[in-house]
């Protein structure tokens, strides 16, 4: 197969769905890694490094490990902002279950319960934010408000009442910081500038896990 043909079939890379607090949050641990975080690390790595033979150094060797992991995680924020749909739930008209909704529900044992439909790297069931394409997202798109959905889980199913929907307003932006499109654009410059190479396979390592 041709290089044009192998470029021409490639699939393009998914659309990262997020809310606008949800990149706000990416931002934030990724300026923080790349800059205080890294530094320090940086710092340490060459005091180790000055104490002498580097073969036998576990401080060299654990600083060196831990600086290889966090520019893992710091190239991983960067490719996921870079592809980002930013979707604030506020713009939305209508009645239904979108992407940002907060929904709260009601099982069959009368416990109500919040959600908030968000993007696989925002997801935090302790804090009440899904991802959408966890089963309890998914069965809850589109729904409206008095309807009942049935879930599948590991013991059986699950039945929820939905009580009431939210279309919360997304953060504005970062005080006196870039804006969303600008961390975006900036994002999508510095990997055009700095593609990754062949052996690259961070992301499989540093990705979310989808709940």
């Amino acid at each position: 197969m041709s290089k044009h043909s192998k470029e021409s079939s490639a699939t393009p890379p998914e659309k990262n769905y997020i809310t606008p607090s949800g990149f706000r949050r990416l931002q934030r641990e990724f300026e923080q890694l790349r800059g205080p975080t890294r530094r320090e690390v940086v710092a340490k790595l060459s005091e180790a490094a000055a104490e002498g033979d580097r073969s036998e150094n576990a401080e060299y060797i654990y600083r060196k490990r831990q600086l290889r992991q966090i520019d893992s995680r710091i190239r991983f924020l960067m490719k996921r902002m870079a592809i980002a749909e930013v979707i604030d739930p506020s713009h939305h008209r209508g009645d239904r279950v979108t992407f940002g909704c907060v929904v709260t529900v009601e099982d069959e044992n009368g416990k109500v319960t919040k959600y908030q439909l968000v993007g696989v790297d925002e997801s935090d069931p302790k804090e009440g934010r899904i991802s959408y394409r966890s089963p309890i997202g998914r069965a809850l798109v589109g729904k409206r408000a008095d309807e009942e959905v049935t879930i599948q889980v590991a013991v059986g199913t699950r039945e929820l009442t939905i009580l009431s929907l939210e279309f919360p307003s997304g953060e504005s932006g970062a005080e006196g910081g870039p804006t969303i499109a600008d961390a975006m654009l900036a994002a999508q410059q510095e990997l055009a500038q700095n593609p990754a190479d062949e052996t690259d396979g961070s992301d499989e390592e540093t990705a979310p896990a989808e709940v």
